[in-house]
């Protein structure tokens, strides 16, 4: 029997196209705190374990409302760190194989690492979250969505930004990430949206030569996986790239318990 990485090079040697599904795991050997856990959260932010807020209690746009200095503490450190976080090897890797096949990418990640690797935001990167590298108005004046322009200030004691915070282009009133936050009635999905609606009409042309790479997607939030599982579901070539969670139970599908730059590297050379 083939082992895990050949297994996979082979799944990826015979597949027409390739759909990418990548979770908050792919940005992790690029550096980028790992959220896992309340834990894990305050590891990457003292700060808040201090406040004792956690993770899910700061991505809630209430606070753009109700505490804007907070709430712009907390993302605006956050646009900063990825504006200057290098994206990892296997970026490269997953870009270069573009050149030689149809590949599209499914994501949850906000942070803009394949766009800052070479892919296309408009055709090749379907965000199902949103970017926070883009604005909306929190009033909702009909003001198209917009690139995110400076960082605000930052006390790094207190994790709260100083004024002025972002504002938008049409109203002046206040600015936020165009980010689906949880429970968030107010996100704006005209920018992610089309993007999705191609991508699924390219699946469906691709859907019987496909082969799916699953990067660091977790069960906590399943919306990657559920993707990714969906996408394969007509060939069964899922490859789950994960350090915790790699069972496939269904198809031709395999799991890799490691990295995604270390794997993807591998599979690489063997391809």
């Amino acid at each position: 029997m083939l082992n895990p990485l050949k297994e996979a090079a082979e799944l990826i040697r015979g597949a027409g196209a390739l759909l990418v599904c990548a979770g908050a795991g792919m940005g992790v050997d690029s550096g980028l705190p790992d959220f896992r856990g309340t834990e894990g959260f305050w590891r990457a932010y003292p700060p808040y374990a201090r406040l004792g807020l956690r993770f899910e209690e700061l991505a809630d746009p209430a606070h753009f409302a109700d505490d804007p200095a907070l709430a712009w503490g907390f993302y605006g450190h956050r646009l900063a760190l990825y504006r200057r976080t290098v994206p990892h090897a296997g970026f490269a890797v997953l870009r270069r194989w573009a050149d030689r096949m149809p590949v599209r990418v499914f994501t949850s990640n906000v942070d803009g690492q394949f766009q800052l690797a070479g892919f296309s935001a408009v055709h090749d990167v379907a965000e199902v979250h949103g970017s926070i590298h883009h604005l909306q108005c929190l009033a909702g004046c009909g003001q198209e969505i917009w690139p995110a322009g400076p960082v605000p200030e930052i006390d790094e004691e207190s994790m709260r930004a100083c004024d002025p915070l972002p504002s938008c282009p049409g109203c002046g009133a206040l600015a936020r990430p165009n980010i689906l936050m949880f429970g968030d009635w107010g996100w704006d999905p005209t920018r992610s949206g089309p993007v999705l609606q191609d991508l699924h009409e390219w699946l469906r042309a691709h859907r019987r030569e496909l082969a799916v790479v699953e990067i660091g997607a977790g069960t906590a939030v399943p919306t990657v996986r559920r993707e990714a599982e969906l996408a394969s579901a007509a060939t069964g070539a899922l490859i789950r790239i994960n350090v915790r969670e790699p069972q496939v139970r269904h198809g031709r599908g395999v799991g890799i318990a490691e990295g995604a730059e270390t794997t993807l590297r591998g599979l690489d050379a063997l391809l």
